[in-house]
């Protein structure tokens, strides 16, 4: 069974806490990626590791939209002091073990997700596979999956801004039209907050902006529907976080170590953030929009806001 949006009523008037959120969220990103901008950095090589100081701005940076959500369901919208947690979600899903199953998919669908991409980047010749060390490969998931549970802190600090506190926000009690542009207008939030990294070539390196911003937008208006479904069947935004991190960590390693060592790494072509990655994505948010599962409970949405009398 599903569970909805949680946004209690009643509410004051969203759009002077969205514009205070997604400016301390932008102004955050930026000001955490300045030192970088002003260092004159670019990332050219997808095998390129990732610097102390890039991790440092890179983490900063991903705490930013949690600070905002918080700081706004505080101070702007009054009807939320005293009640964070459930306004962003921040809560584990009853019975535990649905809280379990949750998460469990959350880094089996990106898993799965990718490996589409990958065979569909290989039929099209733009993928390589390479010589997998089946020896390896416990010590190589053990490794991942213990770099996912570290970063995970990080991701909370992202999707407690995106799932936890804008697209309820966006959502609302929408049906229909207004429902699908809350998840666009959401995803195109998200894609643009990365900005910064997009014109240093974080995501797809040593491509021009005009070509990673649009592929960003592509890429995150495809995921987000993913990570709101996980959201809405669990109630809760951890299973997104660990979605999420699976994305970010395990599915971009996958790309780098099923590749063929001489094969030139190209995000753009190969994984989910790539052509390949967007035809898997969108069979899949296809599946959850025609069987339902990407719409809010009807009889779990929240209620309008009360408008004063006068």
């Amino acid at each position: 069974m599903t569970t909805s949006l949680r946004v209690p009523a009643p509410l004051p008037p969203p759009r002077r806490g969205l514009l205070v959120f997604l400016g301390v969220a932008y102004l955050g990103m930026w000001v955490a990626m300045s030192p970088l901008l002003a260092g004159g950095f670019r990332r050219e090589d997808g095998r390129a590791e990732t610097g102390a100081l890039e991790q440092v701005c890179i983490a900063v940076a991903m705490v930013v939209p949690a600070l905002a959500a918080v700081l706004v369901v505080r101070y702007v919208e009054p009807a939320g002091r005293g009640r964070v947690r459930d306004l962003l979600a921040l809560r584990w899903p009853v019975p535990r073990g649905r809280g379990v199953r949750a998460c469990l998919l959350a880094v089996a669908v990106p898993v799965v997700l990718t490996v589409a991409a990958l065979c569909i980047g290989s039929a099209a010749g733009v993928y390589s596979w390479g010589a997998l060390d089946r020896r390896g490969l416990g010590t190589w998931a053990a490794g991942m999956l213990l770099q996912l549970l570290v970063s995970l802190p990080l991701f909370f600090g992202e999707e407690l801004g995106w799932q936890g506190y804008l697209f309820p926000r966006l959502a609302r009690d929408g049906r229909g039209m207004r429902l699908v542009a809350a998840y666009v207008a959401t995803g195109i939030a998200f894609a643009l907050w990365h900005l910064p990294t997009l014109l240093m070539g974080g995501q797809y390196p040593g491509r021009p902006w005009y070509v990673s911003v649009p592929a960003m937008l592509v890429s995150c208006t495809l995921a987000l529907p993913i990570f709101t479904w996980l959201r809405l069947r669990s109630g809760s935004v951890i299973p997104t976080v660990v979605g999420h991190a699976c994305v970010s960590t395990i599915s971009v390693r996958m790309v780098k170590e099923c590749a063929d060592r001489n094969l030139t790494l190209d995000p753009l072509h190969m994984g989910l953030f790539g052509w390949p990655g967007w035809i898997a994505m969108a069979a899949f948010v296809t599946f959850l929009a025609l069987t339902g599962r990407l719409r809010l409970p009807p009889d779990l949405t929240p209620p309008r806001p009360l408008r004063s009398g006068g």
